[in-house]
């Protein structure tokens, strides 16, 4: 079989190997879909470079399931079957291919009539008999060996390890989009050494992933890396803002579609209004189908879906976030009222002016426990840094720019309680 391996230079990892059961996943219609869906969605108007996708991060994510399953296998033998190895590099694998276009930012029953979160899309795929993904996987390991990989990406299996390689708070799908996403982004905020965290991983008498007190200093790192990527990179203003003009303007689409006033593509109009999309017409959607609808929004007569269409395709009278710090739901919606006046005074529609986005999206969250260290502990319970790193729940207010000293006067006021 060694002589069907296939290799790819990536950025990150420098040689990924593709043994002959991965690249025929790979080489399938689904998985390629990937290639299409970009993996930090708008935050290339944030960082320029940031245009890597799902597809190289699945392959990342593979690679170092790889790496981490020979590591177990040499100090802990014999836990892991070669079996359950190989489904957790499946797992790794595919654990993104029911992503919609434009990742997390479009994941909202506001834009799709049929919503699940991309885990059940995923779920939807690897059970359609039509699949050609599906089909391979039935070649490869039958339809025993396709449940025991749902019972594994479900975390429903007896060995709890196996499911936390894939998806935990210290799993290769972090590891990989962390290192990625921070080449990709040039956000030089930190490092950790991946292959430090993996020798220092053990499992557990209990099944779990366990780290070795030697590693705790070097999951710090990770952490810490970890929060400030959420910070200055997912939950940029910009990116925050941009992904707030790409969800109204499909949600203007949605209304105008359904009354008649616009034309998009067969596969936009399914997602916008079909309340029954098959697993077929989701995969038909990409970055790139609507990234094409978004331009041709810009000259709609349709003003308001002109208004999200422009702000994204030239980047100019974009709204500005208020500038108050600790900026709290209590202190905004204690404002709201004369936030709304100020704007209507002004000219504009508050409905449309005043823009809230929260940080804390799924899919992107600060540690708040999971991480065990030997001895049974939670890292948090040993490291006072670990402790110490606070969970991102604020809001951000965005408004035009002209009004953006006025309502940052009368939101202080009332956080003063005035």
């Amino acid at each position: 079989m060694a002589g069907h391996n296939r290799v790819v230079r990536d950025n990150v990892h420098r040689d990924i190997v593709l043994d002959e059961d991965i690249s025929r996943l790979v080489d399938t219609r689904t998985f390629q879909r990937l290639r299409d869906i970009k993996q930090l969605a708008t935050c290339q108007y944030v960082f320029p470079t940031a245009t890597h996708t799902r597809f190289v991060h699945s392959l990342g994510a593979q690679h170092l399931a790889g790496i981490l399953l020979e590591h177990l296998e040499k100090v802990d033998p014999g836990r892991i079957s070669k079996e359950d190895g190989r489904l957790v590099r499946y797992a790794a694998l595919l654990h993104d291919i029911g992503h919609p276009p434009f990742s997390h930012a479009l994941e909202s029953d506001e834009v799709f009539a049929t919503y699940h979160h991309h885990e059940t899309w995923g779920r939807k795929i690897l059970e359609d008999p039509e699949n050609d993904l599906r089909k391979v996987l039935i070649d490869l390991v039958g339809e025993t060996g396709l449940k025991r990989l749902f019972s594994i990406l479900d975390g429903k299996c007896e060995l709890p390890v196996l499911h936390e390689i894939v998806s935990s708070q210290l799993d290769v799908d972090r590891l990989d989009y962390l290192m990625r996403d921070q080449i990709n982004t040039g956000a030089k905020i930190g490092t950790f050494d991946v292959y430090r965290i993996f020798r220092s991983l053990r499992i557990g008498e209990d099944g779990h992933l366990m780290v070795t007190r030697g590693g705790v200093s070097e999951v710090e790192s990770y952490l810490i890396m970890r929060y400030h990527m959420y910070h200055n990179v997912y939950f940029h203003k910009l990116n925050m803002l941009t992904t707030s003009y790409v969800i109204r303007a499909l949600i203007r689409a949605r209304e105008l579609v359904e009354s008649g006033e616009l034309t998009v593509s067969v596969r936009m109009k399914r997602m916008l209004t079909d309340d029954s999309l098959s697993a077929k017409d989701y995969l038909a959607l990409t970055d790139s189908l609507i990234q094409a609808e978004l331009s041709a929004f810009a000259t709609h007569h349709d003003p308001l879906l002109s208004k999200w269409g422009n702000l994204l395709a030239s980047r100019s009278g974009l709204h500005k976030r208020v500038r108050v710090r600790n900026l709290t739901e209590l202190g905004y919606w204690g404002a709201r009222d004369n936030v709304r006046e100020i704007l209507s005074n002004a000219g504009y529609d508050p409905e449309h002016d005043m823009i809230t986005a929260r940080v804390h999206k799924e899919g992107y969250r600060p540690y708040s426990g999971g991480i065990k260290v030997e001895g049974g502990h939670d890292i948090k319970d040993v490291s006072p840094m670990v402790a110490s790193i606070e969970s991102l729940d604020d809001i951000m207010l965005f408004v035009p720019e002209d009004c953006r000293n006025a309502v940052e006067e009368v939101i202080e006021k009332a956080m003063a309680g005035e």
